[in-house]
């Protein structure tokens, strides 16, 4: 039977995984992306949403060429810069949580965090049920890891008073 305490760890290891796996896909699309930067991306993305035979002017494709004019104008070096510090931080914060660091749990925790009320705001300004399953997802990770680091203090505190208790019968 396992403890509690190993399938904390099993939790975390999972969690890092995620990461990483992020951080490999931010990688891609990072690639994919530059592969595409002389070449037409508005006629491309028209172009794709009419092949799956969607309206540009529905709800979702119109996000997806919004972005894109938006990407359009930004710097290639500014894209680079920002994907390679998003990746680099997956990758960071994967190999902390992998290698049973404090700093990674508490840089998963808050990386995690900063997302919740952007997350919070998309579900109240758009409910559907792929965003209440990001922020559950995001919750979930949250609270592993901020129960791991609960965790190492108890177990941080238990050892201190054992040590107390047993300098003071010496």
């Amino acid at each position: 039977m396992t403890s509690p305490e190993s399938n904390l760890r099993k939790a975390v290891k999972a969690v890092a995984l995620f990461e990483a796996l992020k951080g490999l896909a931010a990688l891609l699309g990072l690639l994919g992306l530059l592969s595409l930067l002389h070449h037409d991306l508005h006629r491309f993305v028209i172009e794709l949403i009419g092949h799956f035979g969607m309206s540009p002017h529905s709800h979702y494709p119109e996000l997806l060429v919004n972005a894109v004019d938006k990407l359009i104008g930004t710097p290639a070096h500014t894209i680079v810069l920002l994907g390679c510090a998003y990746i680099a931080m997956r990758w960071i914060e994967a190999w902390g949580l992998w290698h049973d660091k404090l700093w990674g749990e508490w840089l998963g925790a808050l990386s995690s965090g900063i997302y919740v009320p952007l997350e919070v705001r998309h579900i109240m300004l758009a409910p559907h049920w792929q965003g209440v399953a990001v922020l559950t997802l995001n919750l979930v990770l949250i609270a592993v890891l901020l129960w791991r680091i609960r965790d190492r203090r108890q177990s941080r505190t238990g050892a201190q008073s054992n040590f107390t208790r047993g300098s003071t019968h010496t």
